[in-house]
Parts: C-alpha cells; structure tokens; sequence
C-alpha cells in the first residue's frame, strides 16, 4: 500500500523525506546554539550556587566578628532552675549572686461555692477594680459561662474568668486577677458585690486591719518605746489570731565610733614677770605646777544586739521577734501571728534598743488580715494577691512581679518558688552560642571547599570523599566534575580560602593561641600524632573540629579566641584581623553588588541571549529555506506530472491513429 500515488496527497518521490534530510543538515548551527545555551544556563546555576556558598560563608564569618558576635552573648545559669532562673542581655556583667526566694508574688484568685449548673447570673452593671485599673460591665443576663465569656472580653489583660466543674451537675465560678503584686488586689464594685456574696465567693466582714503606728519613730542606742495595738477592747478582734499578720518598717543608722580622748595639757600658767631700774632688768623665776600622770578611760564595750523587737500580750507574756537587719533604707518585714501569738491578744510592740552604737527607726506598723479586700473576705481564695520576695547577698527586695530586671543591669532575675535555702545565679557568657557559630562557620567552609574541588578537577575519587552525601546528591555532584577546571581563578580562590583559615593571627594570649589547630579545629586535627599513613582526602582543604579540645578552650581562652576570629591590632576599634575578618574580606568580591559571581552570571546572560538571538535568525533562514525546498520540489513533481499527462496524450492519439490506419 505504501508504493500507492494518491495525487495530491502523497508524494511521488517523498519529497517530504528529501526535505527532512536536508533540513537536519542545515539545522545543525540551530541544534549546536541550543547546546550551548544549555550549556551557559548550566554554568550560570553553578555559579549561582558557588554564590551562595559563597554568602552563606561570608554571613557566618561576618557573625563571627560583627557588632552583634556571639562572645558578647549573656547567659545566666541557675544552680536551681525550679526556684529561681534568670535571662540575662548582652549588657550583663559576668558576675555570680546568691538568691533565697522567701516569696513568689501572685494574683487574687477567688472561688464560688458549688452551683448548679442551671444558675443564672441576674442582669446588672459588674463592677471590678485591679490595682488603679477599674472595668465595668453591663451584663443583660444568662449562665455562668456566658457570664465568663463577657467578664474575659472586657477583661483587658487584668482580670479572667473561668466555669470549672466540680461534680456532675455542679460548677463553680473562679475569678481571677492577671496582674499580681500585693498593691493589685481585686476588688468587687457594683452589681458584682452582690454577686460574689451571693454565690459563697467571700463574706462581709468588718475590717480586722489595726495600724498601730504610722509615723516614723526613732528609738536612740540605749533606749526603748512601747507601742500600744489599741487596747484589748479595739485589738478583740485579733485575739484568735487566725490567718493574721503583723508588718512593719524598720531601718538603722551606725553612729561613729567612739574615740579615745587625748591626755589633758594641763593648766596655762602666766609668765613670772620682771623688774627694771637703773638699766638693769631681773627675771622672776617661772611658776610651775606639778601634774599627775593620765591614765585613759577605759574604752566602752560595745554592743549589738539586733533583737530589738518583741511583742507583748495582754496575760502579760511577750515573744520576740525575729533580728532586725542593718539597711540605711526602710525594710518591710511580715510575721504570720499564728506563729508568734499563739491564739493571744497584742497589747503592744516593744522596741528595746540595747545597741551602744545603733539607732533604729520603726514606722507603719500594723495588723491585718492578708487575704480580705476591705469588708470582702474570700471564703475560697485560690490565692491571694501579694509581692515577691527575694533575698540578694543579705539584701530583702520586695517586687510586685516575679520578674526582676532592676537589680542586676542586663539580667531578669525570675523567682518561680520558695525556698529555705540560697540559688546562685551566675551570668556568663553564652558558649554554646559561641560554638555553635564556630560549627557554622566550619560547615559553610566545607560545603564551599567541596563545590569548589569537584568544579575545578576532574577526579571521582572527590565525590567518593563526600561520604555524607546521598545517592543522588553524590549523581548530581559527578554532572559538575571538571565544569570549571579552566577558571584558574577558583583554583586561587580556593587556595587562599585554605590559607586564610590555616594561617597565624595575634592574640592575647601569644603564641599559645595563634591558630584554628590550637582550638581542635584543622585538617588533620582527630588524626593528630596518628601514623595511618597518606591519606589523599586530608588534601583536599576541608576543616574538622575535635569537639573536646574547643570545649576545653571555649571554657579557659574566650577572649583569645575572639581574638583569633576578629580582633583591632591598630586601636583604631575597626576589625582589621583574624579568621572570620579574612574570610569576609576574601569572599566580599564574589557576592557584593557588581562582584565576580554578579559578572559570571551577567556574562552567561549575555551569551545566552546572544544564542538566543542567534536561533531566532536560524529559525527564520530554515523556515524560509525548508519553504524554498518544499516548494523546488513542488515544481519539480508538477513538471514530471504534466510530461506524464502530455505522454499518456501522446499515447491516446497513437492508439487512435492506429486505430484509424487499420480500418
């Protein structure tokens, strides 16, 4: 069927197969400026990627030396996490404080009493107040949890609600305060009144609270002062004792010591006087008087006694109270009265001051019950609002937060539990931070070393070394061997990478640390003193870290070693040395704007729309030229059709002139 002629439809002579073959001669410039396209846009990847190795070396060196180094990394470290932590700024000074938390501030926390969860909150305006703040909230009514939801959307980050369930079919109400300290307690205006009394969230009790002594009272070395608690009547209400607690300031002032006084001089005699005549003067004889010998005084004894305060009751017993600590400042001291009184009514305070060279002073002296908000009085407080208080090197400071920042500059000291027992805090320098910079800087490098040497030979044992790559990894890195072996100027790149990280720089600390080996990190450095023979892979310029030796120097050499990576060695304060300072200065030509990379990549660009270009012109001349042929060709089987038609014409008429001739 193939050998059929169809007119106008197949060809006599497969001039289609005629002009195919003699167009793939003349596509061969088009096919060869494809390859070469690709070819461009291959090496234009390559490059890119030799960019960002290129980058991501640079970035990890500029982090090594830069304004924002990881040497001036703060850390601070706890000797009791669960007690006391801290987070420290790179403003923190290296130092070591010991902390005891007597107290962890905390927030109001009220419960309800068991409801039903078939409750309803009437309708009114709930009032609620958090320290100076005060919300308001006009409820139209509903259940507990519809009642939560609105107290939590006006709540403003001060005060939460929440419905828990305490049995099936039954539910309480807490009320919460967010914002502790003791100056926050949450108070209850308004409609929420009411509602708190109402649900058994607290009671109505009169104020308990008793302040005994307000103004400053100073009591002299030597002396003392009775301070009355309102006689026994007033003072009734603090009888039982229960969950009572007396507070009070104290502070004290040295006086100087008392000096030794000198010998006296003795009487001032007047002179004996004299008698003048004739010329002649004669002197009386001075008077003179016999002066005992001086024996000094005897120097005072001198006395501390910081027990100074007691409390007296009204059988007439006392206690005392716990010592008074010297602070030029006012201290605020609590004593829980369950511990001291024991079920007894307080007539008085005592200050008994029997120091010879101390004089102390008392103020706001009172006695109050710690969980009521004036006449509310929580039946169920979950906690109750007070401030932190926390112990530094002997010093009490009280905070309303158990965030800390103003006590050590740079650090947030955070006191998380109570303890009967000191939690040193110690700011160091974050080495971890500064090793794993250190670990980036290594890896870059040996990424970049590693394209660099597949690139520029042409050797498989290369890509064989790169154990730590995949299969297709290890595929993709053949395609590249030997791309760029003619860029002579990768190959000095590389090599002065290598001597860049293997070379001396001054440091403090001499000629004990001048190099990257002497910190465990080298070519050969977990293969030191070893004699396992040529190995051609310890050739090739990648860096390895012995992590033993970098922590033993991180621990003992971290300026030097700060040094070694950035240091100023004019003091001019501008980095003009070290490791990471060389690697920046070395890859900056590559990646900055207008670099070497930038100019490859620009050059292939330029090339490929040049090929491009190119194949756009191939395409019209072969679009023309398979046009011509087709239509040669056309012409040529046109002719041979019409010889044909003109021979079968010719045929016709000599048959029928034969035909004619034999009639």
């Amino acid at each position: 069927m193939s050998d059929i002629y169809v007119p106008g439809i197949k060809s006599r002579f497969n001039t289609e197969i005629i002009v195919e073959d003699l167009m793939k001669v003349e596509r061969i410039p088009r096919d060869r400026a494809e390859k070469d396209i690709e070819t461009f846009q291959t090496q234009k990847t390559y490059w890119q990627d030799i960019g960002r190795r290129v980058n991501s070396l640079r970035e990890s060196s500029r982090v090594l030396y830069s304004f924002q180094n990881p040497f001036n990394e703060r850390i601070a470290r706890s000797s009791d996490e669960t007690v006391l932590s801290g987070i420290a700024t790179r403003q923190a000074v290296e130092q070591e404080r010991s902390f005891t938390v007597k107290q962890v501030a905390k927030a109001d926390r009220f419960l309800s009493q068991p409801l039903d969860t078939s409750y309803k909150v009437d309708a009114g305006n709930y009032g609620f107040r958090v320290g100076d703040t005060e919300l308001s909230l006009a409820f139209r009514g509903g259940t507990l949890k519809e009642f939560a939801e609105a107290v939590n959307r006006r709540g403003r980050e001060k005060i939460q609600a929440s419905v828990i369930t305490v049995t099936p079919g039954t539910q309480s109400l807490l009320i919460e305060s967010l914002v502790t300290g003791a100056g926050n307690r949450l108070r209850f205006s308004g409609a929420s009144e009411d509602f708190a009394f109402g649900i058994g969230m607290g009671s109505r009790r009169v104020d308990s609270t008793r302040l005994i002594q307000e103004e400053s009272v100073t009591v002299p070395a030597g002396s003392s002062v009775s301070l009355p608690s309102a006689i026994a009547d007033e003072a009734a209400g603090t009888g039982e004792n229960d969950g009572m607690v007396l507070s009070l300031e104290t502070s004290t002032k040295l006086r100087p010591q008392d000096q030794i006084p000198s010998a006296p001089q003795g009487p001032a005699i007047p002179p004996g006087g004299s008698v003048s005549y004739g010329g002649v003067t004669i002197e009386n004889d001075s008077s003179s008087v016999p002066i005992p010998a001086w024996s000094p005084p005897p120097v005072p004894v001198r006395v501390d006694d910081m027990a100074m305060l007691s409390l007296k009751f009204t059988d007439g017993s006392s206690a005392s109270l716990p010592l008074v600590r010297d602070s030029g400042e006012f201290i605020k001291s609590e004593y829980p009265l369950s511990d001291i009184a024991g079920g007894k009514t307080v007539s008085s305070v005592e200050i008994t001051n029997n120091n010879t060279h101390r004089d102390v002073s008392i103020r706001n002296v009172m006695i109050f019950d710690p969980e009521a908000v004036g006449d509310f009085h929580p039946k169920n407080a979950v906690s109750t609002a007070q401030d932190a208080i926390v112990e530094m090197e002997g010093i009490e400071i009280r905070r309303p937060s158990n965030n800390i920042d103003d006590l050590l500059p740079g650090v947030t000291v955070i006191a998380k539990a109570p303890s009967d027992y000191p939690v040193r805090l110690t700011i160091e320098p974050d080495r971890e931070a500064v090793k794993e910079s250190i670990i980036s800087l290594v890896g870059n490098y040996n990424r970049l070393a590693a394209e660099l040497n597949v690139l520029t030979r042409k050797d498989d044992r290369i890509v064989q070394e790169l154990s730590y790559l995949a299969a297709e990894e290890q595929a993709d890195m053949r395609e590249k061997l030997g791309v760029f072996s003619g860029e002579t100027g990768l190959s000095q790149f590389k090599n002065t990478m290598q001597r860049a990280v293997t070379g001396p720089y001054p440091t403090s600390a001499g000629q004990e640390l001048t190099l990257l080996a002497q910190i465990g990190i080298g070519t050969d450095v977990r293969r030191a003193g070893s004699s396992s023979g040529y190995d051609a892979s310890r050739l090739r310029g990648y860096l390895e870290i012995d992590e033993k030796a970098l922590d033993a120097a991180l621990a003992g050499s971290l300026p030097a070693i700060q040094q070694l990576f950035g240091s100023d060695t004019d003091g001019d304060l501008v980095i003009d040395s070290g490791v990471a300072y060389a690697l920046d200065t070395l890859t900056r030509p590559y990646v900055e704007t207008g670099g070497i990379v930038s100019l490859k990549t620009g050059t292939l660009d330029s090339k490929i729309n040049q090929e491009q270009r190119r194949i756009a012109t191939l395409d019209r001349q072969l679009e023309a030229k398979e046009a011509s042929l087709k239509k040669q060709y056309g012409q040529v089987e046109g002719a041979f059709t019409r010889m044909e038609r003109m021979s079968d014409s010719l045929d016709q008429l000599g048959q029928r002139m034969q035909s004619i001739n034999n009639r």
